[in-house]
């Protein structure tokens, strides 16, 4: 028989300065561990043109006419407002991402750390309406007529079209620099997550607390939105790189200049130290990150350590420490008190991730299986739950896959070396990643590898046994440093303290006279300057 329970109710979205539910049956969103259906989205029926011109015009303008210190206020603002209902997101992010307690923190935690970042970042740049680019620059011999070069909040939106692995950081690490440069946000959260995302903004509009028009949200399909982008826009994208590749070449980017930033895939790598032992402190710092960045949001990290480059000598013994330590993640229901790894966030991600790992183990061996242990409270046949699984490679030079294919979830390579140079140039056969870490206790090791990495990444994370305790992390994405990479990573540049707020302004050049150049600072720039 047919089942009679009715659809869960659609989410609506906040467009125009108003609450509009999308027309149609909509797309649900389930809960990826006990699979029933949480709740539905649509934007058909929206008027998105209407929607960018309010944001753009009505929010812009609101915004554009605060000081950086007003709009920081109004952060600090969001920040209460979302700090008093965490445990509602917690709620959700259980139900509706599958994970446990701290893989929630780094999601909602994390998001509303960035903000308060970037809240205290803002009051440091004053009453100022642009920011002072450099200093001036004289246009001949004589200083009276010179150069002074400015960043100006850009009149248009920021789209951003968001990943499903953090529906709340992802929205927050990107709308912080926005709503502080003084450009409107619409956020298009990725539908299998977008229930959190939903729900912070509605419960941030309710407030009242930013201006209309400043934060809208678009759930359920992409369709038409980067049709609505005009010049002066910006779009900031978070997903696989098919998906880029379309974005990049659609007429709003190739023909209309919207400014485009990508985070796509990326093949993050870990190096030991070829002088490294076994037993010695970086051997252990290695075997514990890698084991963290295996299991933490279940590897559903696009910073996530894919690859880990060892001496050859030491590739045993690394394989034995990190299945050691792997053997004791318990994986099921995260509403159970004994499980430390939640599931994946849907049935199509956990199938993407076998295929994946299939396509792996052509020029892999199976060095660690956790499937073996039965789930904890929670059905196999149902849950998207897939156990940590370790792979090794002792001749990683003649392999294509491993460095090819980033399998987005609880499964990592480890590959042995047998000198920093062909360690170095394997790691560059990723061509381009978010980030790479390195132990060593020989600080000489440390700049050696930093200098030769740096190219190839957004971030080197170097671990000795002196930072042991203070180190971030590999995969913390943290509101001070860079987070981006080239090549086949995007190519993007996100955060990175006020560097971020580069992309949300046009810089221009204003060649005046002197006692000119003193008027516009007098106007305009009462802050202190911005070296982007």
């Amino acid at each position: 028989m047919p089942s009679t329970t009715p659809p869960a109710p659609l989410l609506p979205n906040f467009v125009e300065g108003r609450w509009q539910t999308g027309t149609g049956p909509g797309l649900p969103l389930f809960d990826p561990v006990l699979g029933t259906e949480l709740a539905r989205v649509s934007s058909a029926g929206l008027n998105l043109p209407a929607a960018f011109a309010f944001a753009r015009e009505q929010g812009g303008r609101a915004l554009r006419a605060l000081s950086y210190r007003e709009r920081a206020a109004l952060l600090g603002a969001v920040v209460d407002v979302l700090q008093a209902r965490k445990d509602d997101y917690y709620a959700i992010a259980t139900a509706n991402s599958g994970t446990v307690t701290r893989d929630s923190a780094v999601d909602i935690d994390g998001g509303i750390f960035t903000l308060s970042t970037y809240a205290r970042q803002g009051e440091r740049l004053g009453d100022a309406r642009c920011l002072r680019d450099g200093d001036r620059i004289r246009m001949g011999k004589d200083p009276l007529f010179q150069s002074q070069h400015i960043l100006t909040p850009t009149p248009g939106v920021a789209l951003f079209i968001n990943a499903f692995n953090f529906p709340s950081w992802g929205l927050w690490e990107k709308a912080a620099p926005a709503l502080l440069s003084g450009v409107p946000v619409i956020v298009k959260p990725a539908t299998a997550t977008a229930w959190l995302t939903q729900r912070m903004v509605q419960d941030v509009v309710d407030a009242g607390v930013l201006p209309p028009g400043a934060l809208s949200v678009v759930c359920g399909s992409s369709a038409g939105l980067m049709d609505c982008l005009q010049p002066f826009d910006v779009v900031s994208f978070t997903g696989s790189a098919d998906t880029a590749r379309i974005i990049r070449s659609h007429p709003a980017v190739a023909e209309r200049s919207v400014r485009c930033n990508i985070e796509a895939d990326s093949l993050n790598s870990a190096l030991l130290d070829p002088a490294a032992t076994e037993g010695s402190e970086a051997f252990g710092l290695l075997v514990k990150e890698v084991v963290r960045e295996m299991t933490v949001k279940s590897g559903q990290k696009c910073t996530a350590i894919r690859r880990i480059f060892v001496p050859r000598e030491l590739f045993d013994a690394t394989a034995q420490a990190i299945g050691a330590q792997l053997a004791r993640v318990t994986v099921g229901n995260p509403r159970h008190g004994s499980v430390r790894m939640g599931s994946l966030v849907s049935r199509e991600q956990a199938d993407n991730v076998r295929a994946g790992l299939a396509q792996l183990k052509t020029e892999a061996g199976v060095l660690f299986d956790g499937s073996s242990v039965p789930l904890v409270d929670a059905d196999p046949a149902v849950a998207a739950c897939v156990a940590p699984t370790l792979l090794g490679c002792t001749e990683p030079s003649r392999a294509d896959v491993l460095h090819r294919v980033e399998v987005f979830g609880p499964v990592a390579t480890l590959m042995a070396y047998d000198d920093e140079a062909q360690a170095l140039e394997l790691i560059a056969r990723g061509e381009g990643s978010l980030v790479c870490s390195v132990y060593s206790a020989d600080p000489a090791f440390v700049a050696r590898a930093a200098l030769a990495l740096a190219p190839l990444h957004g971030r080197v994370h170097a671990v000795s046994p002196d930072v042991a305790s203070l180190h971030t992390g590999h995969g913390n994405v943290m509101p001070q440093s860079l987070h981006g990479g080239p090549g086949r990573a995007g190519g993007g540049e996100e955060l990175g303290g006020l560097r971020a707020l580069g992309f949300y302004h046009r810089r221009s050049a204003v060649q005046a006279s002197t006692a000119a150049l003193d008027a516009l600072d007098a106007l305009a720039t009462s802050g202190h300057a911005f070296q982007p």
